[in-house]
């Protein structure tokens, strides 16, 4: 029969090994999410970076957990949102939703890895080195969206090929303007035709904007991926709407809301390999090593209901090239 005295001396030394188990408990990695875009605003991409974070075993709740952090549209807030990320000492920054993100995790920080989407060339725009080896604390994907635009103007070209001026609605905000104008200028010139370049990062400006369209006689619009153009979809389609003009734009969501078509990247896909990347990186991967990805996967949506309203018959052709058809 156990001793009084040994009892108590056990009962001790359980006690005391209690504080070096709960010690033991390994500690949950704090990833930052950062995006210009609103909280409520394309949520399909936050559980793209989710989703490739599960795939290389970090599922949030579970051994990760994600700050979030959204600009609503207002890229003059990035740099406070970076800043505080960086004061929380998370581990990993995924800077999302435009390159002034990149650029406000880049100035908030030279030794915490920041995982970057940019619709811009990331060398060009000073984010890596080099492609193959980034050599900082940056990497991320690239779906080079900037460089489209030219392809969808030519989609835009086929459909209506008399149009003599197109306009072009073009954040001066947004780093990878400059690439998607000069494209678009680019491929317009080939085309023969006049592009007017129309400057807008407020909801008036956009408004001025399409009253300067309407000046000008534009007989189509193109606008570019821009996260602030995103979030005001529902004002630009309406206005399109208003005016009748044919519309070309990078993203599917303004043709789901009843723009004519558009041409751009899955953007799912590079948020999903943003997630691998910055799994990879909390398993020990250095970001300067990883190099930085180019996304392939481009989309061209139509939406017959839009082109049957503004009388514009669509060829088969035009159809059959679709990936997706909006009756």
């Amino acid at each position: 029969m156990m001793k009084r005295r040994e009892f108590i001396r056990m009962l001790g030394g359980a006690a005391a090994a209690w504080p070096l188990a709960a010690s033991a408990q390994p500690v949950i990695p704090v990833v930052g999410f950062q995006t210009c875009l609103g909280q409520n605003e394309r949520p399909n991409l936050r559980d793209a970076f989710r989703r490739g974070l599960s795939e290389v075993g970090f599922v949030e709740g579970r051994n990760v957990a994600i700050e979030y952090r959204f600009a609503e549209g207002h890229p003059d807030r990035l740099p406070a949102l970076a800043a505080d990320l960086v004061g929380r000492k998370v581990v990993v920054i995924a800077a999302t939703g435009g390159g002034a993100s990149v650029l406000a995790a880049k100035a908030a920080t030279t030794t915490i890895p920041v995982v970057f989407t940019t619709a811009g060339d990331p060398v060009q725009q000073g984010f890596v080195a080099s492609l193959n080896r980034p050599g900082g604390n940056l990497t991320g994907i690239s779906w080079f969206g900037a460089q489209v635009s030219g392809k969808g103007l030519g989609l835009l070209h086929e459909l209506i090929p008399n149009t003599a001026v197109v306009a072009l609605l073009a954040n001066p905000n947004l780093p990878e303007s400059g690439r998607i104008i000069s494209d678009a200028q680019e491929a317009t010139r080939s085309f023969g035709q006049q592009l007017l370049v129309l400057n807008a990062s407020t909801p008036r400006e956009i408004n001025a904007a399409f009253a300067t369209a309407r000046q000008q006689r534009a007989g189509a619009l193109y606008v570019g991926g821009d996260p602030f153009f995103t979030s005001r979809r529902q004002q630009i389609v309406a206005l399109a709407t208003r005016d009748a003009i044919p519309d070309m734009y990078a993203n599917r969501e303004f043709v789901v809301e009843g723009g004519l078509m558009s041409y751009g990247n899955d953007v799912t896909d590079p948020y999903r390999e943003a997630g691998r990347y910055v799994g990879r990186i909390l398993k020990g991967d250095n970001p300067a090593d990883l190099p930085v990805l180019q996304s392939t996967k481009f989309e061209f949506v139509l939406n017959l209901g839009t082109a049957k309203a503004l009388g514009i018959a669509v060829p088969n052709s035009l159809q059959l090239l679709a990936d997706e058809v909006i009756e």
